[in-house]
């Protein structure tokens, strides 16, 4: 009875779920909640009736279809195959009424109604498209585009878009797709008078791009959709030209090697676009350059500088060839600024979508810019109008990555005097801006050991430091560059090793200027709190020796610091306490790694040992996974230091490193907490083993779970290669376990075929892992009279060795690991599987191809499994 009753009340219960009265409102919420729990085909069909009835309520219709989308789909990827299992099992009857009231709202008088169901209408073709079913669809949506009123089109062509977002594209047939890039060129035709219909057919064929690789291999098709699109771009409508320019910066990226017969007329369209079009559309145009630059970017990366003749590298040079329109073009974006874009974190306008531009091209073309920025910047440098200087400072700082150093140090030395000049004189504070973020790049790219001409000398050191850290005075967004500055003028000193670094007589006063810069009332603006320990931790990082004491020093000061934030929670909760409790977490773990590297200071340090530990258990009290996660890196950089020390903290920690494994909802946190199992197992070695049991029954307990995000699942399983060499022949009792999971990882990991690029990143990070605990528990037994009990897991680790190779498509990290486990294996069980490795497919070959490896650690992993195979295979 209660379901017929909530049937027929739907639209009162959905009203109520959205009134202002939380009591309502939460009873409506209860009864939905109770009505698809207890009656879900009837719930459903409900739902898809209300958004398809016209006498209903807007606000009642559009919540059904929110309803029902929801149910088709989630986020979380465990339940998102739930749902799709569970629609699938639906009444085929009771399916098809549902669709029939779905593609009838695409008829409502209602654009809201339209709008909704377009993609619940996707939600469902995502699920049973692959599952060859509702086979009718895309051609009752297509007879929907030619005949039907203006309304109708516009939203059957927003749903072919979204069914094009939702779908793979080898579950269309290339029939389909035909049918429907033609009804979505046709409505994108000018001839075309509905710009609704228009701008939905436009947005669709963004979203179609990925299916229409046959039609872009076809000449007549290919120039029949880019004279449309470029049509487009000229349509008197600013939402139509925007759309029409973001599918050209989607196809620069899809099908950039096809793009050679229209680049001319491109060009000329958006130059006209940057100069005269509202912002949105301009910000279009300069993005598809952007995007040239990326293409160009990574395939000059990949074939390298030294290819021999430019036939058989795929590039076609597009920005070269425009390189003296194009500059031009970008410089005078440049002087687009806005009063207040260095205040607002988000700000994204012309001047520096242009900046970024200018920045991609000095990437692509190297030196070949630098004469035609350099007269811009001359003319504009000294001139009254802020915006001019500004402009030829943004257009340097914006060419110091890409061109060669004899090219640019010698411009640099000239320049570097005027830059610290105006960073103090400058009356304007973008000036001042611009010019601390270009001193940060010149830094950045050219200061460092590899340089033959330093930029910064004895000489002028000094003046350096002193204007950066009087500049840490200014105004927060000015104050926040030269913290930036600071910190790639100290990384340049990364490689000084013992040698003085010329920071270290100015260490102590650039300490105090940015503890200062932290403590600032206004710290909290324009990121500057965070910029001021991110160049005080690199600033400790790339310190020496001479300034260890000070670094030693510096440690009560924070522990200070910390240990005030998590008073402070006492009696507020406040963001702010949250977030700077991650920032000193994380200085102190630089402090720990730097003091912990050398014998002399582990010493000095080891007296605050104990404080610092009890302060990092205080800080998972509080509710911040940032904190947390911080808080779980110096622990493990604590254990590094400490050594089998560690061990006295290991009653009190343990309770939090079991919490760190159980949390699935900051899996962030979780597999830093994995890492940190592995710094403590090297630490404690054997005296990790009374936590053993529980740390095992946690990390199988994360394997097994489908909530677990799955980049977690890696570490975890090299975590299990960090126990078996800590406790060596006592893993025995967990090999039951941990085997069996191993294989069965293994066995999904070796075959991949069809994977996209995300796809073979992650099994091979999920192949390292695997190996990687195979390795460690092979040399965890190594020695021990129970070597025995790993005889029946060898034949199934070599036939994953072999199916790797044969699969060729591991990374040099995968592979430098595989043929060390190779040799592990011989290492550890010696004669007895000697037999084993003479009969796997591709040891010898595998072998074979790596001792010929041009990488030397791949070459020197399998040196030694040489040595370890012929001691086992000559017994």
């Amino acid at each position: 009875m209660f379901q017929v009753q909530m049937a027929m009340e739907v639209t009162q219960i959905l009203l109520n779920a959205q009134a202002v009265d939380g009591a309502v409102r939460k009873q409506a919420e209860e009864n939905l909640k109770q009505f698809q729990e207890q009656n879900l085909p009837s719930f459903l069909f409900s739902l898809a009736g209300e958004l398809a009835n016209d006498d209903k309520p807007a606000e009642s219709r559009k919540l059904a279809g929110l309803i029902l989308k929801n149910a088709l789909d989630a986020k979380e990827q465990h339940r998102k195959i739930e749902f799709v299992q569970r629609w699938l099992s639906l009444d085929p009857t009771l399916k098809a009424q549902i669709k029939a009231f779905l593609l009838r709202t695409l008829s409502s008088p209602s654009l809201e109604a339209r709008s909704t169901v377009s993609q619940v209408i996707a939600k469902v073709a995502g699920i049973e498209l692959p599952h060859k079913q509702w086979p009718e669809l895309i051609g009752s949506l297509l007879s929907n585009v030619h005949q039907l009123p203006a309304p109708t089109r516009q939203a059957t062509l927003e749903t072919l878009g979204y069914i094009c977002e939702e779908v793979s594209p080898d579950v269309v047939d290339q029939d389909h797709v035909n049918k429907i890039l033609t009804a979505v060129v046709q409505g994108m035709n000018s001839t075309e008078e509905n710009n609704d219909v228009r701008l939905a057919a436009i947005r669709a064929l963004y979203n179609a791009l990925g299916f229409a690789q046959a039609n872009f291999s076809n000449d007549m098709e290919r120039d029949y959709i880019m004279r449309i699109v470029c049509e487009a771009t000229l349509s008197p409508e600013v939402k139509i030209r925007r759309a029409a320019f973001e599918c050209l910066v989607a196809i620069s990226s899809t099908y950039y090697e096809k793009l050679a017969p229209y680049i001319q007329d491109i060009f000329n369209i958006t130059a006209k676009a940057v100069r005269e079009d509202e912002e949105p559309v301009a910000l279009q145009a300069i993005e598809f350059w952007s995007s040239i630059c990326d293409e160009e970017i990574d395939i000059l990366e990949e074939y390298g500088g030294d290819f021999s003749g430019d036939s058989d590298i795929p590039c076609f040079y597009f920005i070269k060839q425009a390189l003296s329109f194009l500059v031009p073009m970008l410089l005078e974006t440049l002087l687009k600024q806005e009063e207040d874009q260095d205040q607002d974190e988000g700000a994204w306008n012309i001047a520096m979508a242009g900046g970024t531009c200018l920045g991609l091209v000095a990437r692509t073309v190297g030196d070949d810019i630098v004469p035609l920025v350099m007269p811009f910047i001359e003319e504009n440098i000294t001139k009254p109008d802020w915006r001019q200087r500004e402009a030829a400072t943004y257009a340097f700082g914006s060419i110091l990555e890409g061109p060669s150093p004899d090219k640019l140090v010698p411009l640099v030395n000239m320049a570097l005097n005027f830059m610290l000049s105006a960073l103090m004189k400058d009356p304007n504070n973008h000036v001042k801006d611009t010019t601390a973020w270009t001193l940060g790049r010149m830094f950045e790219f050219l200061h460092g050991s590899a340089l033959d001409t330093p930029i910064i000398t004895p000489a002028n050191c000094q003046q350096i430091i002193t204007v950066l850290l009087q500049s840490m005075k200014d105004v927060p967004n000015v104050a926040e560059k030269a913290c930036g500055a600071l910190y790639f003028l100290a990384q340049g000193y990364e490689d000084a090793g013992s040698a003085s670094s010329p920071l270290t007589p100015f260490f102590q006063e650039i300490v105090h200027a940015l503890l200062t810069a932290t403590h600032r009332e206004d710290a909290g603006e324009s990121r500057l709190r965070t910029a001021a320990y991110e160049a005080l931790n690199e600033v400790v990082r790339c310190s020496n020796d001479e300034t260890a004491p000070m670094v030693v020093q510096l440690v009560p000061l924070i522990m200070m610091e910390l240990h005030q934030t998590l008073e402070n929670q006492k009696v507020s909760t406040d963001e702010r306490q949250n977030e700077l409790q991650g920032l000193l977490c994380g200085c102190l773990q630089v402090i720990i790694q730097k003091l912990g590297s050398s014998e002399p200071t582990k010493y000095h340090f080891m007296q605050y040992a104990d404080q610092i530990m009890g302060l990092f258990l205080r800080v998972f009290a509080s509710r911040s996974a940032t904190a947390h996660e911080e808080a779980m890196l110096a622990i493990g950089a604590l254990a590094y230091a400490t050594g089998s020390d560690f061990a006295k903290y290991m009653p009190e920690f343990y309770k939090y490193l079991e919490m760190g494994l159980q949390n699935f909802e900051d899996y962030q946190v979780c597999a830093i907490t994995v890492g940190v199992v592995g710094d403590v197992c090297r630490a404690l070695e054997e005296k990790v083993l009374p936590y053993c049991d529980g740390i095992m029954t946690q990390l199988l307990k994360d394997l097994s779970s489908n909530q677990l995000h799955r980049s977690v699942k890696p570490p975890i399983f090299s975590c299990f290669g960090d126990i078996a060499l800590a406790i060596g022949e006592n893993f025995e009792k967990y090999l039951l376990y941990a085997m069996p999971m191993l294989q069965s990882a293994a066995e999904l990991s070796a075959h991949t075929a069809g994977a996209d690029d995300d796809m073979t990143e992650y099994t091979n990070s999920l192949r390292n892992g695997i190996l990687e605990a195979y390795s460690g528990i092979f040399q965890g037994f190594k020695g021990s009279p129970k070597t025995q009990l790993l005889m029946p897991y060898a034949p199934h680790v070599l036939q994953f060795l072999d199916s790797l190779y044969m699969e060729k498509d591991m990374d040099d990290v995968v592979t430098k690991t595989a043929i060390g486990v190779l040799g592990d294996l011989a290492d550890t069980l010696g004669s007895n599987a000697g037999p084993l490795i003479q009969q796997s497919v591709s040891s010898k070959d595998f072998l074979k191809e790596c001792l010929s490896s041009d990488d030397h650690l791949i070459k020197e992993s399998a040196e030694w499994a040489k040595l370890a195979i012929s001691r086992a295979i000559s017994f």
